[in-house]
């Protein structure tokens, strides 16, 4: 018993909470000593036993109470001391920094333009608010086509709306400029939609190269994607499928070999191995018609940065880009 209380003397001058708790193990744990006292009864007489038996149990209720009180106070005193150490002297500099890459949309955006305006594509980036001529009938969309639908598009009066695609930039550069033409429009576009996959705004990239007849063909325009994609994602596989656009004849939609299954299946590419990434083709005769302009041939291609961006930086979610997450940002 001598050696339990030397033990209970030795808990008000623990200063950690590990000895501490190394102190409670010594006294009560499966091998304390407690436990050994306790097996020796089973040695006792009657009335000897039953006064240890009470003695143990006072000994342990003492242990007990002591070893909460003081692990109140060291835990108290170590908090205390954690405050202290996080504390922010609001008036001395901030002398560190890291560095950043941007926001996600915007280094992928940034990559894009680097890419196009180095092979002499000039920039354009036209206004928001559009006309419908420019949106949709210089395009090939006459008032029937279903992408003029109102459930599409954010129209106002007078035959005004919020841009559905960077598209109407390539008429204003027809009618501005003379061939040849290698524009590349850049920013926000609008449509009533929201999901994991779409917003109500997202940005694109639209493409555009207008030559004399026959010195522009789909074969250019194969190329300059094919070595963009990889010079975007790296050595990965390029598919070309037949579609249709209203403003490109002939009209493809380009795929990518899936970057995140090597083409294995999983849930980004819906068990295809394939990812769809842009559209693209050689300019409709009729939008040539609609921009002026005669004698000419070309190609054009657009796709949306977003999409871009949750494959280059494995986002998976397309509303994350917009909500100012700081475990998101930091990770840029």
């Amino acid at each position: 018993m001598q050696t339990l209380y030397t033990l209970l003397e030795q808990v008000s001058s623990v200063v950690t909470l590990k000895a501490l708790e190394d102190l409670r193990l010594q006294a009560l744990g499966k091998k304390g000593i407690l436990t050994q006292e306790f097996a020796q009864l089973k040695n006792l007489s009657g009335q000897e036993k039953a006064q240890k038996a009470q003695e143990l149990n006072h000994f342990k209720e003492a242990f007990t109470r002591a070893h909460a009180e003081r692990k109140q106070i060291l835990q108290d005193c170590e908090l205390e001391t954690r405050l202290k150490a996080e504390k922010i002297d609001p008036t001395l500099a901030y002398t560190q920094s890291s560095a950043s890459l941007g926001h996600p949309l915007s280094y992928t955006k940034d990559r894009i333009i680097t890419y196009f305006t180095q092979l002499g594509f000039k920039l354009h980036l036209g206004a928001l608010v559009e006309e419908e001529f420019y949106n949709f009938d210089a395009l090939n969309m006459p008032a029937y086509h279903p992408a003029r639908a109102m459930q599409d598009t954010f129209y106002f009066k007078d035959h005004k709306l919020l841009r559905t695609h960077t598209s109407p930039t390539q008429i204003h550069a027809m009618q501005t400029q003379k061939p040849p033409i290698k524009m590349i429009g850049v920013g926000p576009t609008f449509r009533r939609d929201y999901d994991t996959t779409h917003t109500p705004m997202f940005s694109q990239v639209e493409g555009l190269v207008v030559d004399l007849e026959h010195r522009v063909h789909f074969g250019h325009l194969k190329q300059v994607l094919e070595d963009f994609l990889h010079h975007l994602f790296g050595d990965v596989h390029v598919r070309w499928r037949s579609s249709f656009f209203p403003f490109t004849e002939p009209s493809a939609e380009v795929d990518i070999s899936c970057v995140f299954c090597a083409q294995e299946g999983c849930k980004v590419c819906k068990h295809t191995g394939w990812l769809e990434i842009l559209g693209a083709g050689c300019v409709h005769p009729n939008v040539f018609k609609h921009a002026g302009l005669k004698g000419v041939s070309g190609y054009a291609f657009g796709l949306g940065i977003e999409r871009l961006t949750m494959l280059t930086c494995a986002i998976n979610d397309l509303r994350s880009l917009f909500e100012t997450d700081l475990r998101l940002l930091e990770a840029f």
